[in-house]
């Protein structure tokens, strides 16, 4: 039986001056590794890419790649706002020990379907690394249709997409790429965890499994045990936490707060992004959720 596999979209712990925070990043990685997650993405939203200094970009993605070595399947984003921006850090990054680039939808200029099949096969044709299109129509404006994602899949150097949509949507892609075993679709549907397992849908990639990785494999787990209401329970646990760190508080000042009560310095949400309050920090602190999970 295939095994299920979550995949982390890390943060990226800085220091007050901007620069990469060594020291929590190493945190931050091992605790998914131990933890048994199957892979990681760098630098994708939950990283902060385009927020990041272009040095402190590089570090992150040498660190990530050394530190993980032989650990599970490492992914960074290159995704930029033109095709210039995105070769620029696929080159810069093309050395390194991963597994595949990914590469968000451009954003702020729209592009017609035509010329975002000539960015894709274009960017595709100089990497050296398996490529990954990343659909996040929610913060890019952009939504890939079937019959672009249908078109750019038939190149040789792309294999797969995150699909940062509806779930509805990401089910008919599955649908329609039936039997393509060359081309993974990766949802990022952290509150369906185990009803995509059930259908079949063995790969999931999402920020949340990042600051909780341990409760986030027991859903797979158990899931792919067979006690499916072991599983549900896990689900709702992980729903629970998203709830609280992405809907009740700001998500990068409550996600540092996480992170630094469980041992990962530094702070992942770049300036001008302000932290939490103390008060706010207290409160958040003390959410009985949090509290379990810091236990």
């Amino acid at each position: 039986m295939t095994q299920s596999r979550l995949i982390s979209a890390i943060c990226t712990p800085l220091e007050p001056d901007q620069s990469l925070h060594l020291g929590g990043l190493e945190a931050h990685l091992d605790e998914q590794w131990r933890s048994g997650i199957a892979g990681v993405l760098v630098a994708g939203t939950m990283g902060l890419m385009q927020l990041l200094a272009d040095d402190t970009y590089l570090q992150l993605a040498r660190h990530s790649a050394r530190w993980s070595k032989g650990r599970g399947e490492v992914l960074v984003g290159i995704g930029d706002t033109s095709y210039a921006r995105t070769v620029q850090r696929l080159e810069s990054i093309q050395d390194l020990d991963i597994d595949g680039v990914v590469i968000l939808t451009p954003y702020l200029w729209k592009y017609t379907p035509a010329e975002l099949l000539d960015y894709y096969r274009s960017v595709a044709d100089r990497s050296r690394k398996p490529i990954y299109l990343y659909d996040l129509p929610g913060l890019t404006g952009v939504k890939l249709s079937f019959e672009t994602v249908l078109a750019v899949a038939e190149h040789p150097n792309i294999h797969g997409i995150k699909c940062s949509g509806s779930w509805d949507w990401t089910r008919q892609l599955v649908d329609r790429l039936e039997g393509r075993d060359d081309f993974r679709v990766i949802p990022a549907q952290p509150h369906l965890v185990d009803t995509m397992i059930q259908s079949g849908v063995r790969d999931n990639l999402d920020g949340i499994f990042s600051l909780a990785p341990t409760r986030s494999v027991a859903i797979t787990r158990a899931a792919d045990a067979g006690d499916w209401p072991l599983a549900a329970r896990h689900q709702r646990w992980l729903s629970n936490l998203l709830n609280v760190v992405a809907v009740k508080y700001p998500v990068f000042p409550a996600c540092t707060a996480l992170l630094n009560a469980k041992g990962v310095a530094g702070n992942v949400g770049p300036a001008p992004i302000r932290p939490l309050t103390p008060e706010q920090r207290e409160a958040f602190l003390n959410e009985p959720i949090i509290q379990e999970l810091l236990q």
